[in-house]
């Protein structure tokens, strides 16, 4: 397909692969690394399923191995290794970001520093350049390391519109001493978009990120935003996220109409042994080929909610729970341990 200009396409623009960057014991699952190898498996299963899998593992053999006893044989057929030393699995800030473009896909590394320098990322800051070296994926390799961005910070509605959040892109230790009008010019022309949409409210409890915008609300098809909605006024998010969804009414679209909004449930409270509320969201969902891996947190009530929810916003996909709770211990959930790459990177 020909592409008249350079874009950022949606996470609904039909897929060659998704990246998973693999759990072991020299990672902070080490201490439940069972329950957050069978979470990794049953997102695995699913994605190779319906298309490409790249996971990048120090020890592509072992994994390798751990796969073959548990997925069919068909999706291992989908499974390509990129052997790399890690320091985490967050694929989705890690990973490269994919632009279209006339000439080919543009494969984008930017600077990781660990959500501004609050963990180590020194490895992880590689992994783009160690999946170009080892030939995987088809496009230009674009270095951008001299600018801190993470993929789970913004969203594209594939038409040249970003959402993102003020708290992050502004938050200490990414890109300071830039100004967010310098910000969003650099955004802009890197991105090829045409403009920007900044939330200025709504985070979530025990969130490393500085609130990507992956927690908070997400584009999807046809002018519509998810967002989580809190309607509880005795949760510490309320007001916040009040807040957040009265800016989201007044977005418009490039047509100057509103868009369609879905609200998702507040994930039920959980909290880890030390008694910190951890960041379960539903907006936290992952667009593949044919279907949307939605996290559940073990609530029937409220993850019955939220996929009749996503329902309204992907009637022609497949709506499949996965059971996150595992990867709210470390502070994230089902996209951020993804990244999507478009059909037109994949060779052959």
């Amino acid at each position: 397909m020909n592409y008249e200009k350079p874009f950022l396409p949606a996470e609904w623009h039909e897929q060659g692969a998704v990246q998973l960057t693999w759990p072991h014991a020299g990672t902070d699952w080490r201490s439940i690394l069972k329950d957050v190898f069978r979470c990794y498996l049953d997102i695995a299963k699913e994605i190779s399923m319906r298309e490409r899998l790249i996971i990048v593992t120090p020890d592509p053999l072992r994994v390798r191995q751990q796969l073959g006893t548990a997925l069919p044989a068909k999706s291992l057929l989908h499974i390509m290794f990129c052997k790399a030393h890690i320091n985490d699995t967050w694929a989705r800030d890690h990973g490269f970001i994919t632009l279209l473009a006339p000439n080919g896909p543009h494969l984008l590394d930017f600077k990781f520093n660990g959500w501004g320098e609050k963990f180590p990322a020194k490895f992880d800051n590689c992994i783009c350049r160690k999946i170009a070296a080892q030939n995987i994926l088809k496009g230009q390799y674009k270095n951008h390391l001299n600018f801190v961005l993470e993929g789970g910070s913004i969203e594209s509605d594939g038409k040249g519109t970003i959402l993102t959040t003020s708290k992050c892109l502004l938050a200490p230790h990414r890109n300071q001493p830039m100004t967010q009008a310098q910000i969003e010019k650099r955004l802009l022309a890197t991105l090829h978009a045409e403009r920007i949409l900044w939330l200025d409210h709504g985070y979530l409890a025990g969130d490393d990120t500085d609130s990507h915008i992956d927690t908070l609300a997400r584009f999807c098809p046809d002018d519509t935003i998810a967002y989580v909605q809190c309607l509880d006024p005795n949760d510490e998010h309320y007001a916040e996220l009040r807040r957040m969804e009265a800016q989201l009414q007044e977005f418009r679209t490039m047509e100057d109409k509103p868009y369609r909004l879905i609200p998702l449930p507040m994930a039920q409270a959980a909290f880890d042994k030390d008694g910190n509320r951890l960041p379960a969201t539903y907006a936290n969902f992952l667009i593949i080929n044919g279907a949307v891996l939605m996290p559940t947190y073990g609530n029937p009530a409220t993850d019955l909610q939220a996929k009749e929810q996503l329902r309204k916003a992907f009637p022609m996909h497949d709506i499949v729970g996965i059971d996150c709770r595992p990867l709210i211990t470390q502070h994230g959930s089902l996209h951020c341990c993804t990244m999507q790459f478009p059909k037109e990177t994949l060779k052959g």
